[in-house]
């Protein structure tokens, strides 16, 4: 991987005026956004992702020669945070997930001819993409292991599958598939990514998938795909083949690092939340909700959980940007299963704190409760990346651990 050194601006105004995006742009569209489709939603985002990009505001986790910041982990990761607080917020500077990550993997791994193809209008957020890996027969936590096949035939690849969970791929331009094409060589040496177009012949989006009761649309989709004799040329493929365990490990790490920082900022905004609905509920003349030691248990358990989690997840950053994501494998682990466990005690929390209100669509927390009860789950499961710890942790004792 690429270690990022620190960038040049001044972080701390980047952020301040990041949060003043969010507070005057964003925010206030909430209410408007309830229960509306993506085909409403776009175009009024579209013009807030204008604005961002006019107040230097837009994809911060490329370098400045793509038009830029080039912020480091740690200093991207800083970002997030900020872009947490609303849903729509990292989708507003282009830094939203699966893009980052593609922008990402196609800015080291692409070729010139990928890079003008497909990575210089995802940058100009002219296009979305999505990423295909997850398959419904086999375990997402081990992608070692999958069914979709990519043969030669002449100068193409031709594919065979079955994905789902692939996020985003609802009106996206390109997907970037994991698939088998070495399926005789070491389990970390048999896959590669291809890039596939979406209106290649062979590439059928089956459904958009339901989750939790949200059906989503657009980028806030997940879809189930199916490759069925799907050609695309040879020239597609990304880093070389047998590399896309490889890749998908290159972006995972940093990837992490994003998904937590965000977790805070959605946590930081629901702790908000539940302090200000203690301290001016009445529950009788002269008390608020805030006087009950119960309340004020969950205030101080989550400042002391969100202060922690931040510091984990800045310090994992920190490893990432001296010594690159290998290295700095087990506290990525570490922060996936503890942050993703604290933004879900802490919007529990916040939801009980406000009772009937909590759980209607007046606030954001129903939408974040439902929506991110995936981040136990994504990305490797808690238990996945627990087990990954503990054997690190017992090698040092003498204790393998297959």
């Amino acid at each position: 991987m690429h270690i990022k050194t620190p960038s040049t601006v001044n972080l701390e105004a980047v952020l301040a005026k990041a949060d003043a995006f969010m507070k005057e742009e964003l925010i206030p569209l909430e209410p408007e956004f309830v229960g509306k489709e993506w085909e409403e939603i776009e175009p009024i985002l579209a013009e807030k992702r204008a604005l961002a990009r006019k107040q230097g505001l837009w994809v911060p986790q490329m370098p400045a020669e793509y038009g830029g910041m080039g912020l480091s982990v740690v200093q991207h990761g800083r970002l997030m945070e900020v872009l947490g607080q609303t849903f729509f917020g990292l989708y507003a500077l282009n830094c939203q997930a699966p893009d980052a990550g593609n922008m990402e993997i196609l800015l080291e791994f692409g070729t010139d001819e990928q890079k003008e193809k497909f990575l210089l209008p995802l940058i100009e957020g002219k296009i979305r993409s999505c990423f295909s890996m997850t398959e419904p027969d086999f375990a997402g936590s081990n992608p070692i292991y999958m069914g979709t096949m990519a043969t030669k035939e002449d100068n193409n690849y031709v594919i065979n599958g079955h994905k789902w969970f692939t996020s985003s791929a609802d009106g996206a331009a390109f997907a970037i598939v994991m698939c088998i094409t070495n399926p005789n060589a070491h389990p970390y040496g048999r896959a590669s990514q291809i890039i596939v177009p979406t209106d290649t012949e062979g590439f059928e989006h089956i459904r958009k998938i339901s989750v939790m009761s949200h059906p989503g649309g657009g980028w806030a989709s997940h879809s189930e795909i199916k490759y069925v004799n799907c050609k695309v040329p040879q020239g597609y493929l990304l880093g070389g083949e047998g590399a896309g365990f490889a890749i998908a490990q290159t972006r995972l790490g940093p990837g992490r690092i994003h998904h937590c920082m965000r977790w805070i900022g959605i946590c930081e905004r629901a702790f908000h939340l539940m302090c200000h609905r203690a301290a001016t509920r009445e529950l009788a003349p002269g008390k608020v909700l805030g006087t009950r030691q119960t309340i004020q248990n969950w205030i101080a358990e989550s400042r002391a959980e969100i202060n922690a989690a931040r510091l984990m997840v800045l310090d994992a950053a920190e490893k990432i940007d001296s010594v690159g994501a290998r290295a700095a494998k087990v506290e990525i682990s570490i922060i996936k299963f503890f942050c993703a466990n604290v933004l879900q005690k802490v919007l529990d929390r916040s939801i009980q704190v406000h009772g009937a209100l909590g759980i209607t669509d007046d606030l954001p927390l129903a939408m974040w409760y439902g929506h991110e009860r995936g981040a136990r789950i994504y990305d490797g499961a808690d238990e996945v990346h627990k087990s990954r710890v503990a054997r690190e942790i017992l090698k040092g004792y003498g204790v393998k651990i297959r």
